[in-house]
């Protein structure tokens, strides 16, 4: 596609690549028939096609409008499209790009400013998401029928940090504590520290680690997320270099693609361009580690065999399948440990969570889930597993049966 980057935008971070993505579109159109939006509302402005053309007015010097931000807005950042290109067009390099453009561009109504700014500064935080998760259940009943339903079922408070280094010799990685997840979902990294333990691997935390970015960067605030990923990589140099810590690890897929780009967030950055390449390198999705342990060392005689019969429906979330490129990862460790896993029908699609989309684009988002339901109940599992935070509480709000990340089910049963 050929384009012509407005001189206005020359000096912008990551405009470069803005227009090689723009260059390398051909306009063929297989990433609508893979685009959650575009399969629902049928609009071409509601897939990545549609969606780049906005853009590339954007980087031309086309002033945007509220249509143009309404319809950016409305994407999930699935990169289901990416998975399906064939000329390889890296679309969240542009979408994350034109969307930063257009914030600065267009004035937001009111409403969407101050729900924006207030997720932004809640659900980094577990201390303060945790306080307004209480108030929220206790006041369940105001709430709107939708929200309430979003709520998580288990309310809790921050849990105590995981480990700090010992001096057992033994193999040792770095887990990440979470944000919401340490507050709704605390069971999720026990089980895995568990898991890991088993296997021989000691699971630790650092105390000063924060918030991974993805919140704030997928909000446009570029700024602050980037503010939290150099803080996390202070807080993990030390005990990577002290400590031999072999992998970081995270258990929730979407803090798991933010972390493998932080080389390409920070590859401007003379202090922490560096750092950041040798920190990416260690990254690991909690099941792309268990599968090195258990799958490629030969070790899955570790298994106990209990698992024989129970029928699981997997979700695979968008950032784990699409955005790390880990698609059948975790399933392979779920059939290697006996479970039984039902067919999924266009198990390719986003389930509606998104981070924060199933907040500010509940009405899609909604029709999403049902979706997504659908298909993973077809099968009559047992329970649903899955290995994001955030596409577990979206599917436990109307799942009929239990939604668990699949590590719990793996701690059962080695």
């Amino acid at each position: 596609m050929q384009t012509r980057i407005s001189e206005q935008y020359r000096a912008v971070a990551g405009i470069e690549e803005a227009e090689a993505v723009l260059r390398n579109c051909v306009h063929c159109g297989f990433c609508n028939a893979t685009c959650p939006t575009y399969n629902l509302l049928g609009d071409e402005l509601d897939g990545p096609r549609g969606r780049i053309y906005l853009l590339k007015q954007v980087v031309e010097g086309e002033r945007p409008g509220r249509t143009t931000m309404r319809h950016l807005d409305r994407c999930l950042t699935c990169r289901a499209c990416e998975t399906t290109c064939p000329s390889g067009v890296h679309y969240t390099r542009l979408l994350d790009t034109g969307r930063e453009l257009v914030e600065r561009s267009v004035r937001r109504p009111p409403i969407q400013r101050v729900m924006r700014w207030l997720l932004r500064k809640i659900l980094p935080y577990p201390r303060r998401f945790s306080l307004l998760l209480g108030l929220a259940r206790s006041l369940r009943w105001l709430l709107p029928r939708g929200l309430a339903a979003q709520l998580p079922a288990v309310d809790g408070s921050p849990g105590p940090r995981t480990r700090m280094p010992g001096a057992d010799g033994k193999r040792k990685v770095l887990l990440l504590d979470g944000c919401v997840q340490s507050v709704v979902a605390r069971q999720t990294n026990a089980a895995a520290a568990s898991v890991l333990r088993k296997l021989g691997v000691e699971a630790l935390s650092s105390q000063d680690e924060g918030c991974c970015g993805a919140v704030s960067y997928h909000l446009s605030a570029h700024d602050e997320a980037l503010s939290f990923v150099r803080r996390n990589i202070d807080a993990w140099w030390v005990l990577v270099q002290q400590h031999g810590i072999e992998a970081i690890i995270s258990s929730a897929s979407g803090c798991g693609v933010m972390l493998k780009d932080y080389a390409y967030l920070l590859r401007h950055d003379r202090d922490y361009a560096d750092k950041a390449r040798q920190l990416v390198a260690l990254v690991k999705d909690l099941g792309e580690f268990i599968s090195k342990l258990v799958l490629q060392e030969q070790r899955n005689d570790l298994f106990s065999g209990q698992a024989r019969s129970r029928r699981l429906a997997f979700h695979s979330p968008c950032t784990l399948q699409h955005g790390q490129r880990l698609n059948g990862v975790v399933e392979a460790i779920l059939e290697a440990a006996g479970f039984v896993l039902g067919h999924v029908q266009d198990a390719h699609l986003c389930c509606g969570s998104a981070g924060t989309y199933s907040i500010l684009q509940h009405g899609l988002s909604a029709q999403l889930l049902e979706r997504k339901l659908s298909a993973l109940q077809e099968s009559v599992p047992e329970l649903i597993v899955t290995a994001n935070i955030g596409c577990q509480m979206h599917l436990a709000s109307r799942a009929q049966v239990p939604v668990k990340h699949w590590i719990e089910v793996v701690d059962e049963v080695l």
